[in-house]
């Protein structure tokens, strides 16, 4: 994930102030030395490093501060105000125009994973937003472009306008503005031409597209892993056409996350979105007080619970719920809550959104085995009906046939069974704390374990 190495030496730094009762300028001043040296390594741009330790310097010194009872807290506190506001201070949201249809412009250099993200934020409007999106194949010099974006459509269901390479792309995104007019979709994504490096042919084409009919936006897609290359071609675009806002990709890869924090204060354009994967749910909104709560290992609660609503059933878990409290809860009911929580994304991530996580030793650096949970599926998936439903009739003859048949050993197979039973039985006992006349236990779950 972006950020980790940027992460790291801040949580260190202001973990050595925050519990001070007292904060001196010579505290400031070295806390501000380690500041500037993470940042300049995470890839930040020279003069975005000035800037902000300057004005993190400025607060952290003031008198509020230095009198207030908690001056550790309130030093780190600025230092995420600042944070935040370097990335955009808040979310900036899609202007979706009052006349119809909205026009989205997608530009960007090639390998920058342009027409992926042209899906990607097609099936976000779809899903989050109800918008009935056209994807628009206006990359006439690569047919291989053209071939993606129509078999992105048919994956999404989501129609795509075509014309093949023998005309223009200006020719090609008029036709389809007209033809989502009369079809009544209400957006229209352009999927531009790239280039290896920004060229004047380049951009002309871009502004001719750009003339036909005011794009609501333009959105530069540039590839987190390039840095301060990223940069560069923001500024770039932004100068030639204006860019009205940043998508970035591939932050879930080993970048530094420098373009991240660098983009919006050099080109004073917001970054709208975030590629976090290959996947064509992978793209987020995002949000500069969540990014920065994340760096400083504060954790990510919200973005945890949308994760949650949007892939988990609401009204399967409350089938689970009352499953659980009756005690007839399943290997089938476990095996669907095991898709759900898989369907979030990679688990140490999830992990990383808890608020307190970067406190937790060894967590940093932790790699949830997704085999072991490959490993709980497969188990399952080679019980019989009857096994997964009751399974206390799995003896030691049916434990071997489990193990051969999942590709694993009985002792899995046994750690398995032992790990839903107690997983059941704390579940009963939870159900039971609020039932009248029964004891209330100081930790549920742990009471079984003593007897």
């Amino acid at each position: 994930m972006a950020f980790e190495g940027l992460a790291e030496r801040l949580q260190g730094t202001i973990q050595k102030i925050k519990g001070k009762g007292k904060v001196s300028e010579a505290d400031v001043k070295e806390m501000m030395r380690e500041v500037r040296f993470a940042l300049i390594e995470a890839d930040v741009n020279l003069k975005v490093v000035k800037e902000f330790v300057k004005k993190v310097s400025e607060r952290a010194v003031g008198q509020d501060v230095m009198q207030s009872l908690t001056p550790g807290q309130q030093v780190v506190k600025i230092v995420k105000d600042e944070l935040t506001e370097l990335m955009g201070g808040e979310q900036s949201k899609i202007e979706f125009s009052t006349k119809q249809p909205t026009v989205i412009m997608m530009v960007g250099l090639q390998g920058a994973g342009k027409t992926t993200t042209t899906g990607k934020l097609a099936s976000q409007l779809r899903k989050k937003n109800n918008r009935k999106p056209l994807l628009v194949a206006a990359d006439v010099y690569r047919p291989a472009a053209i071939q993606q974006l129509e078999t992105i459509g048919k994956q999404l269901s989501l129609p795509v306008f075509s014309k093949g390479t023998d005309i223009s792309p200006v020719e090609i995104s008029r036709q389809a503005i007209e033809y989502a007019k009369q079809e009544h979709l209400d957006t229209v994504i352009i999927d531009t031409a790239g280039r290896l490096h920004v060229d004047e042919n380049l951009m002309q084409e871009l502004k001719d597209i750009r003339a036909l009919k005011e794009p609501d936006e333009i959105f530069l897609v540039v590839d987190a892993m390039t840095g301060q290359d990223a940069v560069n071609v923001a500024q770039n675009f932004n100068e030639a056409i204006g860019i009205t806002g940043v998508v970035l990709t591939k932050l879930d890869g080993d970048t530094r996350g420098g373009a991240a924090l660098s983009i919006r204060s050099v080109t004073q354009k917001p970054i709208k979105f975030v590629g976090m994967g290959e996947k064509m749910d992978a793209l987020e909104p995002f949000h500069p007080e969540r990014m920065a709560s994340r760096i400083l290992g504060m954790g990510d609660m919200l973005s945890l619970i949308e994760k949650a609503q949007s892939n988990i059933d609401e009204a399967k878990a409350k089938e689970m719920e009352e499953k659980f409290r009756t005690s007839s809860f399943t290997f089938d009911d476990f095996l669907d809550q095991l898709t759900q929580v898989k369907q979030m994304g990679p688990l140490d991530e999830i992990l990383k959104m808890l608020p307190g996580a970067n406190k937790i030793k060894g967590l940093e650096n932790a790699k949830v085995d997704e085999s072991q949970m490959g490993r709980v599926e497969a188990i399952i998936r080679s019980m019989t009906k009857q096994e997964k439903t009751s399974p206390e009739i799995i003896n030691a003859n049916r434990r071997k046939r489990i193990a051969r048949g999942s590709g694993t050993t009985i002792q899995d197979v046994n750690r398995l069974l032992k790990q839903f039973e107690d997983m059941k039985k704390m579940m009963k006992q939870m159900s039971g704390m609020n039932q009248k006349g029964k004891k209330k236990m100081s930790m549920p779950g742990l009471d079984s374990l003593f007897k």
